[in-house]
């Protein structure tokens, strides 16, 4: 068919001889016209000497953080003609350097943290956040020290401002109170100033602690402190505005104790964090299990599952678990 249309093409042209036999156009050029690869080099194109030359211009000190077009208007300014600023893209491209040719910064890369905790006191997690002052643009500043496996608020303090010092003093004493052993304990927290701070860091060394950071604007490396503020501040009473620091510090007190022993803490399958951290968890689940199976022998009907199972705490927490690989 091809032959055909070129042979008409040759009387009538190539757009009339196509749309007279139905063929499309697309069918035709490449037939016509060899590939680019197979084309003879003009006459008149640069040699690869004098591309070689254009290329070392466009990377030089002076020129490599600017466009061709830009170097192009330069040049003829300086009374310079190399090429056309289109055939310096050409030649860029030729070499892979469409693109930022400058010496860049590179983006650090940053471990992910993964953390396990399968007891209480093995991994702890720590925060700051602002509690709205009396006044527009005032606030406290509230350190919260977490046990990520029992949910246990091991350590808090309200304050007018943060301060590494006042961090320092608050895992230590949080430290102490727990019986906290050399390398037993990992503590985790974000890239705030009073976080990595060198007074806090000689203090974790010298307690045997092991300190771990979150990646620098990754929330989630740290969601254990960010849940429980959530829980704080979306808690009923929580009010607007503090009118000063001792209100703030006995609305905490209040709430850390209702948040340890009283608050069945979905994560801890309802069980509340001073029970797990205590170790009472398994007793509590064995209580409820007698309680429902009562309930089931009393009214089987009732429970169109069957007997229901009471859960227990988990028996393992994870700050970013290991992705499992794909199974066949």
């Amino acid at each position: 068919m091809t032959p055909i249309v070129q042979a008409l093409s040759a009387v009538v042209g190539k757009s009339a001889a196509c749309e007279a036999l139905d063929v499309p156009r697309s069918r035709l050029y490449p037939r016509c016209y060899p590939p680019a690869s197979t084309r003879p080099q003009a006459a008149h194109a640069l040699s690869s000497e004098e591309r070689m030359r254009v290329r070392e211009v466009l990377n030089s000190a002076a020129f490599v953080d600017r466009a061709p077009r830009q170097v192009y208007a330069t040049l003829l300014d300086e009374g310079k003609y190399l090429c056309h600023w289109r055939t310096m893209y050409r030649i860029l491209h030729d070499f892979a350097e469409v693109r930022e040719r400058r010496r860049q910064h590179q983006q650090r890369f940053y471990q992910k943290p993964e953390l396990l905790a399968v007891a209480p006191n093995q991994v702890w997690s720590w925060d700051i956040t602002k509690l709205r002052g009396p006044a527009t643009w005032t606030h406290f500043a509230l350190y919260t020290v977490i046990d990520i496996f029992s949910r246990y608020v091991v350590g808090w303090m309200i304050a007018e401002r943060e301060s590494a010092e006042l961090a320092r003093q608050l895992i230590a004493t949080a430290a102490a109170t727990q019986h906290i052993q050399p390398d037993q304990l990992t503590l985790h927290a974000d890239n705030g100033t009073p976080m990595k701070a060198k007074t806090l860091a000689l203090l974790l060394s010298d307690l045997g602690v092991n300190k771990s950071h979150s990646r620098p604007y990754i929330s989630d490396d740290n969601p254990f402190s960010e849940a429980h503020f959530k829980t704080l501040k979306y808690h009923p009473d929580y009010p607007d505005r503090f009118g000063s620091i001792q209100d703030a510090r006995v609305w905490a007190r209040s709430f850390f104790d209702w948040y340890n022993h009283q608050h069945y803490h979905s994560g801890l399958n309802l069980l509340t964090p001073a029970s797990v951290h205590a170790g009472d968890a398994e007793a509590i689940r064995r209580h409820r299990q007698q309680v429902l199976a009562a309930a089931y022998a009393q009214c089987p009907q009732r429970f169109v599952r069957g007997e229901p199972i009471v859960k227990g705490a988990p028996e393992a927490v994870w700050i970013n678990p290991p992705r499992q690989p794909n199974l066949p």
